[in-house]
């Protein structure tokens, strides 16, 4: 129910996602009717690899994180996130109100053994055909080392699980490549991940700039979630404005058009690769349980992208390897309580609502 269209975007992605993935099964989680009005216009609604569960609240985009946690105990989020809980699901996906979504998931499943706060981890296209994961972008606005170098362990086994690598690459964000240049956060994250490095536990690749997460000149660049929103937002605004500016240029005279004709192929291929909605889903890595986040204002083929990477997380058993690779590297610390309400809602209020 998330986001800002609901389900005639949520809806028609699921439908069309089931069509193609023979081995899904999804459940719609929310108000019943509206989602099987959407169903009956895509004549999908005996279709038996896709249900409705009915839930009787909705977490809008301006909800406060306290109405979310304490009164909306039936809503379509909270229910979603409670059939990952009790095994009945194996991963959510949502475009739902950022905040709101991560508080809820962080009650409800609590975090894994070893990790102090869950981050949002997404994926942006570099000049090597492939993708660069980045951590975190926007769930913790405040970091600490500890915090970071958690942060790159449960990205190398993402990625370790997700691409098929072993040993995958991992750069910290900085100003500069110079063990010299920075803040005291980013040089006492460095330190930790050289130690990890030397011991054989990460392959730490060194400082990287902003230009590198295009260049792809490591798999996982990991950052506060204060900076790594700032340049999701820019990534995403960047994309639109050159594919808007090409299409412009090329309708301005008879001459542009025929060259647009002409090179119609590789403007295509161009679009593609630029297209913001290829790369949409977000896991929320640290939780026990998968959980994803989808852009609120994203189309149906956006919408799809994140069930995808969602379906390709828990085939890949990415939950169960994130948990592996935390209990066999993290240091040892004393165990922290779990999260109630309260402590959900703690940490959780300076962050954006994407």
């Amino acid at each position: 129910m998330g986001g800002d269209h609901g389900p005639s975007v949520t809806v028609p992605a699921a439908v069309s996602f089931v069509n193609s993935e023979p081995e899904a099964e999804l459940i719609l989680v929310g108000l019943a009717e509206p989602i099987r009005a959407e169903l009956r216009k895509l004549k999908a609604s005996d279709h038996p690899r896709l249900s409705v569960i009915n839930a009787t609240e909705v977490v809008t985009m301006d909800d406060p994180l306290e109405v979310a946690l304490r009164r909306k105990k039936d809503s379509s989020m909270r229910v979603a996130i409670s059939l990952v809980k009790e095994g009945t699901a194996q991963a959510c996906v949502s475009a739902g109100n950022t905040g709101a979504l991560m508080a809820v998931s962080r009650y409800l499943l609590k975090t894994l053994p070893g990790v102090d706060r869950p981050a949002i981890c997404t994926i942006l296209p570099n000049q090597k055909d492939g993708p660069t994961y980045m951590l975190d972008l926007g769930a913790n606005v405040d970091c600490e080392p500890q915090h970071l170098h958690q942060f790159a362990l449960m990205g190398s086994a993402l990625v370790s699980a997700v691409e098929g690598k072993p040993r995958p690459s991992i750069g910290l964000l900085n100003v500069g490549e110079e063990d010299i240049k920075g803040n005291d956060l980013v040089k006492q994250t460095a330190q930790l991940l050289r130690a990890d490095h030397q011991k054989g536990v990460l392959n730490f690749y060194g400082n990287v700039e902003g230009n590198d997460i295009f260049e792809g000149t490591t798999d996982i660049v990991v950052c506060d979630g204060f900076v790594g929103n700032v340049v999701l937002k820019a990534s995403e605004g960047l994309g639109r404005f050159v594919k808007n500016v090409l299409t412009t240029e090329f309708r301005r005279t008879p001459l542009s058009m025929l060259g647009a004709l002409i090179a119609r192929g590789a403007i295509k291929s161009f679009s593609a690769r630029m297209n913001p909605s290829r790369y949409n889903g977000a896991s929320l890595l640290g939780l026990r349980g998968l959980v994803f986040k989808s852009h609120g204002g994203e189309n149906a083929y956006g919408y799809e992208w994140a069930i995808k990477r969602a379906f390709d997380a828990a085939r890949h058993d990415v939950l169960s390897r994130i948990s592996t690779a935390i209990a066999e590297l993290m240091p040892q610390r004393e165990a922290v309580p779990e999260a109630g309400v309260a402590d959900a809602i703690t940490g959780l209020t300076q962050q954006k609502t994407a």
